[in-house]
């Protein structure tokens, strides 16, 4: 299934959960009354349902705010929420009470010194690499000896 046909079915269960029957002409009186732009056409939101085209990000919140769901959910699923979820408390758990006021003392300096942090930072790590990439290939024999 490609993106536009998931989203398809997304927002025709998300109309349905609502109460909504997932016709075109259902969902074009509802967006409309709630949209502030310029309205959309029969067509438009026919190519939502359909799976043929995903509206832009100012008629995804509005569907979103319309059908009760967050617009990433809409957009996207609750599989990609619950994996950027999973991200976030990896990361969390992996960093600590140092790590953190070193990232935020790291954001507060200005471009340049970030930079540069960022370039000493880089050296060390890959000169750790190189440390642990050689301590693998075992001891260096030497000539002679």
């Amino acid at each position: 299934m490609n993106d536009k046909l998931e989203f398809a079915q997304r927002l025709r269960d998300a109309m349905v959960a609502v109460g909504l029957e997932p016709r075109p002409g259902v969902l074009l009186n509802h967006f409309n009354a709630h949209y502030w732009g310029r309205s959309v056409s029969f067509q438009a939101v026919s190519r939502w349902l359909r799976g043929e085209a995903i509206p832009e990000q100012d008629k995804l919140v509005t569907l979103a705010q319309l059908l009760k769901t967050e617009p990433d959910v809409l957009r996207f699923g609750e599989a990609v929420r619950h994996a950027v979820r999973e991200q976030r408390a990896r990361w969390d758990e992996g960093v600590g009470y140092l790590e953190r006021e070193t990232f935020e003392a790291f954001m507060g300096l200005p471009p340049a010194q970030r930079k540069l942090i960022r370039e000493v930072i880089l050296t060390f790590a890959k000169a750790q690499e190189q440390d642990q990439e050689g301590q693998a290939a075992g001891p260096v024999k030497r000539k002679g000896a």
